[in-house]
């Protein structure tokens, strides 16, 4: 009897054994939660199209790779104006996204504007200088150290020193690279005994005006300009087409700008924003994305990177690489040549 009863009790221990394995097992699925990439809802906001062959052209680019190589499903919307930036961003919050990402300074307000409704929501603004809330994680690529290097090339292809550039809207991330640029290239320009070097600036109060940026570039090559450099998106499009009528160079400046013709546009600086991208996009996915603080990258995170065309001799290339490993050794006080700092 008492032999029964003990395999009786064997039996009834293994069943509980395997009871307590499988519901162990059980437990340990139901409770990961964790999620993979592409289970976080992600969207990139643009301020204008995708084919501009610069700003908006190398963000996607951006997104494009992010989602290659890390596995997100991450959304675009372009062409999004200044009148709408606060209502898109509260429509993909609204609508429980977990990153919200916006290309350009521009966005700023209102992305910290609106975070503070949306605690669960991440707001990224690339170019982003602003960061008032534990949600809000702007990133930040020292366009200044990319201005660095197009002025390396400006300051030894000019003729005659006379720069001219254009900006998009004077924030305070434009005024920087702009005044990096025209410090740069000047000096270069000087030291190649052209000693009346100097440089002008010009603002477009736009993004997306081509007229009006071929009307500006004009005006400035009639005004004795040789060598032009423009940010400001769509408005640069209209700029390369004026310097190609006049016959004057430029610089390339965020996309490779030298595909539109190459005997105009003589070199870029190429914003690597899927290095960029993916960079930031993983310390999302890490939780390393912190709110409170500007994320920043530059020449020493290998953002951005010159592009050459014939034009360009060795000689030239060699001096550009020369600059860009000073910048790397931390070697260029950028901070000293900000007009206002």
């Amino acid at each position: 009897m008492l032999k029964k009863k003990s395999k009786l009790t064997a039996a009834v221990l293994a069943v509980l054994m395997l009871f307590l394995l499988t519901a162990c097992g059980t437990t340990k699925v139901v409770d990961s939660g964790k999620k993979g990439a592409s289970d976080y809802k992600m969207v990139l906001i643009l301020p204008g199209p995708i084919n501009d062959q610069s700003w908006n052209a190398t963000n996607y680019a951006g997104l494009v790779k992010s989602n290659a190589t890390l596995g997100t499903k991450m959304e675009y919307v372009e062409n999004v104006q200044a009148a709408d930036y606060e209502s898109t961003f509260r429509n993909y919050a609204e609508r429980g996204y977990n990153l919200i990402m916006a290309a350009g300074t521009q966005f700023d307000e209102a992305a910290n504007k609106v975070a503070e409704s949306y605690p669960k929501t991440t707001f990224c603004v690339v170019n982003g200088m602003v960061s008032k809330g534990p949600n809000v994680a702007p990133i930040f690529p020292k366009e200044y150290e990319a201005s660095y290097i197009a002025a390396l090339m400006a300051g030894e292809v000019s003729k005659n020193g006379q720069f001219a550039t254009i900006g998009g809207f004077p924030n305070k991330a434009m005024e920087h690279l702009l005044d990096v640029y025209e410090k740069v290239a000047v000096d270069v320009a000087k030291e190649r005994g052209i000693s009346n070097a100097k440089a002008v600036r010009a603002y477009a109060n736009s993004w997306d005006d081509v007229a009006l940026g071929k009307q500006m570039a004009a005006t400035m090559i009639d005004n004795g300009a040789d060598m032009m450099f423009v940010y400001a998106n769509q408005v640069g499009l209209g700029s390369i087409q004026a310097a190609k009528e006049k016959g004057v160079k430029f610089i390339g400046f965020s996309g490779d700008q030298t595909t539109i013709d190459p005997n105009t546009v003589v070199s870029s600086v190429v914003f690597d924003f899927e290095t960029f991208y993916v960079w930031a996009i993983q310390k999302y996915l890490d939780s390393s994305l912190d709110g409170n603080k500007v994320h920043e990258a530059g020449i020493a995170e290998n953002i951005f990177k010159p592009v050459y065309t014939a034009n360009i001799s060795k000689d030239v290339q060699d001096k550009v690489a020369a600059g860009m490993e000073k910048a790397k050794k931390g070697e260029v006080d950028f901070n000293a040549m900000f007009v206002n700092k």
